[in-house]
């Protein structure tokens, strides 16, 4: 076991490495770097006065090297103007260069400067991943309890109406990706003109001119409420929920045809009792390691949800 563990996470150090090599090497192309040159710099900068921006930042280090700084196993880069200036990779403003420590990288916890946002990466990531952490948690709260109800209620009587509609509804979600399904909530629920909001406004049923906000940048700044984050969260809840539903759906109708469940029910066991303290507890066990395996999609099914209601998560 320990060496199986071992294996695995020695995989996934090495995916890792290789992934960040990739990425590390894409971003520090030659016309990228330029382009990076002339946004911090200016746009009007030659050739000539790129090539020495870039000299002066270590941007023209052997590419090994830089990648190495990056991940913290190579002592940064320094150098001395003709005034006598020592600037580098580790030295920070205010630092003086027996101050600045030899190696400033992934490993030691600096995750560099974002040209993008002005400042440390460190402060976006970890802001990032909380507000996504906090969308993936509502909408797991929501997303599991329903899917397990809706399997458990199909599955307990195989091929009745009930277990048609509702492996029809579980199919139907799961195939309607989540820029589509966030696009008809949007529509239907968040829009002053379209929708069921114009009319339940007419009526006097709600107080604004939408039912619910389409965009979620006020989770972020005033705190999330039932008006700014259903709609994110039902999105992101409704693709993953028909999945789980189907998985648990497929379980629970396997059990319900097993040899003990029969001996149940000709000792006159009520079929409550049966699903409830037989069934139940044997068909969930393959839902929920589905159920452990949401969480990387999660992570990548948020770039489009967060994109699409204006909220600035890790994706």
């Amino acid at each position: 076991m320990g060496q199986f563990i071992l294996r695995r996470v020695l995989t996934m150090a090495l995916t890792a490495l290789c992934m960040t090599l990739i990425v590390f090497l894409l971003t520090n192309l030659q016309p990228n770097l330029e382009k990076v040159a002339r946004s911090l710099a200016s746009v009007r900068m030659s050739d000539a006065e790129i090539a020495m921006w870039l000299e002066n930042r270590g941007f023209n280090e052997p590419f090994l090297k830089r990648y190495g700084e990056w991940l913290g196993v190579a002592p940064g880069w320094t150098r001395v103007a003709e005034d006598g200036t020592v600037t580098g990779r580790c030295i920070d403003q205010g630092m003086t260069p027996e101050e600045a420590p030899l190696r400033c990288g992934l490993l030691q916890g600096d995750f560099g400067y974002s040209t993008v946002f002005g400042s440390d990466v460190g402060p976006i990531l970890s802001r990032a991943i909380g507000l996504t952490g906090v969308l993936m948690f509502w909408a797991f709260a929501i997303m599991v309890p329903a899917a397990l109800l809706i399997g458990i209620l199909a599955g307990m009587r195989e091929g009745s109406r009930l277990d048609r509609t509702l492996s029809t509804v579980s199919i139907t979600s799961t195939a309607t990706p989540e820029y589509v399904s966030g696009v008809i909530f949007i529509v239907l629920l968040a829009s002053a003109t379209t929708g069921i909001s114009p009319w339940l406004a007419e009526m006097g049923w709600i107080e604004g001119r939408t039912l619910f906000n389409g965009s979620a940048r006020s989770a972020m700044e005033t705190g999330i409420t039932f008006s700014n984050f259903t709609l994110p969260v039902i999105t992101i809840a409704l693709y993953g929920m028909g999945y789980i539903a189907r998985m648990t759906r497929a379980s629970m109708a396997e059990v319900m045809t097993a040899q003990y469940i029969r001996t149940a029910r000709l000792k006159g066991v009520s079929f409550r009792n049966i699903v409830m303290k037989h069934a139940l507890r044997n068909a969930l066990i393959a839902p929920f390691t589905v159920i452990m395996l949401q969480f990387p999609w999660l992570l990548t099914g948020v770039v489009i949800v967060e994109t699409l209601f204006n909220y600035n998560g890790f994706g």
